[in-house]
This record gives C-alpha cells, structure tokens and sequence, in this order.
C-alpha cells in the first residue's frame, strides 16, 4: 500500500526533516520590526525554493509589506478534492532576549528526564514548524509515488504576526487562483500531548468602548458629592445589569442563534474531565464565574460571552484627588458563536446601554471590530476525514474542539474565497509561543508529518 511506504519514508527522513526545519527556524523572519525585512523576505524566498525542489511550481509573491509564498503541484494527482495549504512563516519578535535560555535564532534540541525531546526556537510551534509538517509529507509522498494524492497547493503568509495588512488585497486580488475545494490550516493544537484535535469552531469577535458623561467638568467631591450624577457609579450599575446571578447575559436577544451542542460533541466534551479547577488554579483561581450549569471545555468554546476589559474614569494618578468625574468609560468585548450576528449584537448593547442610563448622562461609543463565529458543521466530512486520519496515526480518537478565540484567515477564506477550513495543528498550551523559550514537541513534529500523510490518503478516499 502506498501510504504504509510513504509513512516508511517519513520515518527514514526524519533526521533531515529536523535538519530543514532547523535551517527555517535559523532565519530572523519577525515581521513586525522593519529591521528584519530582509530576513522576512529571505525565509520567503527558503520556502519557495524548498517547495520547488520537491517539485512545485513556487514563487515569492510581493505585496505592500512582506511577499506572499504560492506554490502549486503540476505533477501527477490523485482525483480527490482540491485543498489550500495555510501557513505563515514569520515570527513573533524576542523580547525580552535576557529570559531566553540560549540564542531564540539558534535551535536546540532538548530531552527531558522522561525521554521526550523537545526544539527549542522562536518559531518553532507558531509557525514554522507547524507548517514544516505539511510540506515534509508532500516531500514522502512525491518521493515514493510520483506525485501527490490530491491537487495541493500551499499558501505561506509573512505577515501573520503583524496583523496581516497584505492578505486581504492579495486574496482579493489572487481568488482565482487560490479557491480550492477546502483549505487546510495548521495554526493549531491538539488537546494533549498525546491526543489530536481538530478546532471546528471559532468565536467571533465584537468590541466596543462606551463612554458617560455627567457634569461638563470634573466636580469637587466635597461641594457636589451626593447631588451630583457621577459618572463611574451610573457605569458600575450599567454594567452590573449586564449579566444575571446564573452568570447568563441579559441583552434582550442575545443569544439569537446561539445552539446548544450536539449530545455526540457534548459527551466527548465531558469525557476530557476537565474540571473548573483544573483550569482555573493554574492562573491563581479556584471558583467558576460564567454560565451556570456549564463546563468550562464548553464555555471556552461553544458559548457566548460579555466581558469587560478595561474601565476608567477619575483620577487614576499617585496619591489621592477627591472628585467626581465628567467621563467614565469602558471597554466591552462579546465573543460570539454559533450564527449570532455581530451588528445586531452591537445594536442590542447599545439599545441597553441607553435603556438603563439614569438622568444627567449621555453617552457615546467607539467601535474595535466585528465578526461573526466561523464553524464546519459537526457531522462535515472534512471532519469525518480528519478524525479518521488522526485516529489512526495517534491511536485515539481525534478530539473536535471548539476555539476560544479567532483565527483571521479563516474568516477571510470564509468571505473571499468562500472555502470552508479543516483546522489541523499539533501544538500545545504549553509551548510558549510568543514568549521567550518557544518549543515544540518532537513528537508534534514527527507525528504531525505522518498525520498529514495520512489527512491526504484520507481526502484522496
């Protein structure tokens, strides 16, 4: 059987692949430091020339800001679905350098007492050899069949770590070219170190900053306290009103199409056993806070939320200043899911802002951004096929997991190119990424190569 040979061959070039990888991670590609705009565009032009010694027709794309990779197989294929491979290839900058254990540009492979082995570099997990993974399977796959088992064609970004302000315009402007039947997105993780995932949801997003004002000046809290409207006290009732004692938000239509989970997803859910305190004493807490009578696996995942992210009004300096303030105001941020609309959303918080304002105050907003969740159906066969490819590569079942938060490509794949995404990643909580000491697991690295193998035998079928 042709995967068991391709399996065989990832398994007698992994030295090499490791040694690739390490050659990637080497190259200072932080994008958001123009300091480093040289060696962004240099990892650019590695992968191209990477992917073309396989066998792809690859090319280094310029935009506005850092080039785009695209590569396209021409060679013999399979007759399975047409898939978009995502990936981004630069990194986050290093700082603080002093809290790195060694150079963050020079990788290291590290064992542990228990044996497992784990590399060390800035971009290691986030996001080079995450996509490493996928490139080094269509490396076994050319090697031993000739080709590859469905049309491929991989799409590296370099600005990821920098708000991505070139991929919009070059989606728009390439929609041709890049739509595929699915898209294949490596920037996630699995649920352990020994269990794969697969993210099938993505909360959406809506922010807004909301501001009182009372009196047309700062007051002296010793002549005006009392009969005057403060503005930080009509904010806190406002705001208190916002979530009832079940910790359920109490915007009038607010969980417009908002579903419960399917009782299959549910069950799997549950079956993780991850406790309210498992989660929370890590980061110093021990008691639940939001939707009563939901798991925490489910609330970061599959249910909306209303949270407060900032707050500000009076004198906030060294010492003490007593009074009452002309303004106070607050950052708000909705995560959504399911199909609830993000400017109805925002509709309804305002309407209930001004429907709990108490006399002598106005209000005005700014907004931070709107989107709406993204989700493949439970039942998608992209699901059924990644979960039957994982399963059988990591001997237990794949978990589908939900995304707490967002993922911009997705969407953008989602609106331009109208494509669905399979999310498929083989990082974990703990790699530190963004963070000094960055790592990922040998085993993510490895497994995930002959994942990808298996993902693509399984589309093929």
């Amino acid at each position: 059987m042709s995967l068991t040979a391709v399996l065989d061959r990832i398994d007698a070039d992994f030295d090499a692949s490791l040694h690739r990888l390490f050659d990637l991670l080497k190259i200072k590609s932080i994008s958001t430091d123009p300091a480093f705009k040289a060696d962004t565009a240099t990892a650019a032009e590695w992968c191209a020339r990477e992917l073309q010694a396989i066998g792809f027709d690859a090319s280094v794309r310029p935009t506005t800001g850092h080039p785009m990779v695209v590569a396209h197989w021409r060679g013999q294929v399979g007759t399975g679905p047409s898939v978009l491979f995502y990936g981004h290839y630069d990194v986050q900058p290093v700082d603080p350098l002093n809290l790195w254990e060694t150079d963050p540009f020079e990788p290291r492979l590290v064992a542990r007492p228990d044996g497992t082995k784990m590399i060390v570099a800035r971009g290691a997990a986030d996001d080079k050899g995450q996509l490493m993974t996928f490139v080094e399977a269509c490396r076994a796959y050319v090697a031993v069949t000739g080709g590859l088992p469905v049309p491929v064609t991989i799409f590296f970004e370099g600005e990821e770590e920098s708000g991505s302000p070139s991929l919009h315009p070059f989606l728009e402007a390439n929609k041709d070219e890049l739509k595929k039947d699915v898209a294949l997105v490596c920037d996630t993780g699995m649920w352990d170190r020994s269990t794969p995932g697969m993210t099938a949801t993505l909360r959406g997003l809506v922010g807004e900053e909301v501001t009182l004002t009372c009196a047309d000046r700062d007051l002296h809290s010793g002549l005006f306290g009392g009969p005057a409207q403060n503005p930080i006290r009509a904010l806190s009732k406002v705001l208190a009103k916002l979530h009832d004692d079940q910790g359920r938000v109490t915007i009038p239509g607010f969980y417009d199409g908002v579903e419960d989970l399917p009782p299959a997803i549910k069950a799997q859910w549950d079956g993780l056993g991850l406790t309210a305190q498992e989660f929370l004493n890590p980061v110093g807490l021990s008691t639940p806070a939001g939707e009563a009578g939901r798991s925490v696996v489910e609330q970061v995942w599959a249910r909306p939320t209303c949270e407060f992210n900032g707050i500000v009004g009076g004198y906030t300096g060294e010492g003490f200043k007593t009074v009452l303030p002309a303004k106070a105001s607050v950052k708000v941020s909705f995560r959504l899911v399911g199909k609830q609309d993000p400017v109805k959303i925002r509709a309804a918080f305002r309407a209930f802002i001004e429907a709990n304002l108490p006399p002598d105050c106005t209000v005005s907003y700014k907004t931070h951004g709107g989107s709406g969740a993204l989700a493949l159906a439970f039942d998608s066969p992209w699901i059924e096929a990644g979960q039957k490819a994982l399963s059988a590569e990591w001997g237990k079942p794949a978990v589908v997991m939900g995304g707490g938060g967002s993922i911009p490509v997705v969407g953008d794949f989602k609106r331009i190119l109208g494509m669905e995404s399979l999310m498929i990643g083989f990082g974990l909580d703990d790699d530190r990424i963004h963070s000094p000491n960055e790592k990922y697991e040998l085993s993510s690295f490895h497994k995930g190569i002959r994942s990808w193998a298996r993902v693509l035998a399984q589309l093929a079928a």
